[in-house]
């Protein structure tokens, strides 16, 4: 266990027409957040000129970001959680759906290892108990 889970990864061999425009990737993206039911606290996008889109989604739970090079065909992207993994890895399962890459580069990472996720709420529930 650990106090949150990092999913890190290079999307390759994604459609130009779904990375280039903010409008498209805002949809994915915050498809990805009530999909993965992460809590959303705020957002913002950037459009480059010509193309080309860079986000990131505060979430309660931390982040969602990624940047875009349609010229590339790539998604950087980024989803840190301290909530359930299951919600992490369901926002990325709905972004694979919608960006339908060739290939993935692909890290999971557990941060901090040395804080397991609940261990403070049941220290709370034992000393009401």
């Amino acid at each position: 266990m650990s106090i949150g889970i990092h999913l890190v990864g290079d999307l390759k061999g994604v459609a130009p027409e779904k990375i280039s425009g903010s409008e498209a990737m805002q949809e994915v993206m915050e498809g990805a957040v009530k999909f993965g039911k992460l809590t959303k606290i705020r957002s913002y996008y950037h459009q480059f000129s010509p193309n080309g889109v860079s986000g990131i989604i505060l979430l309660a739970e931390s982040h969602l970001s990624f940047h875009t090079w349609p010229e590339y065909g790539l998604v950087a992207l980024d989803i840190f959680t301290c909530g359930p993994s299951e919600n992490a890895e369901s926002a990325l399962e709905y972004i694979l759906e919608k960006l339908s890459p060739t290939s993935i580069e692909f890290k999971r990472i557990e941060r901090g290892l040395e804080f397991p996720r609940g261990s403070q709420k049941e220290k709370l529930l034992e000393a009401v108990v």
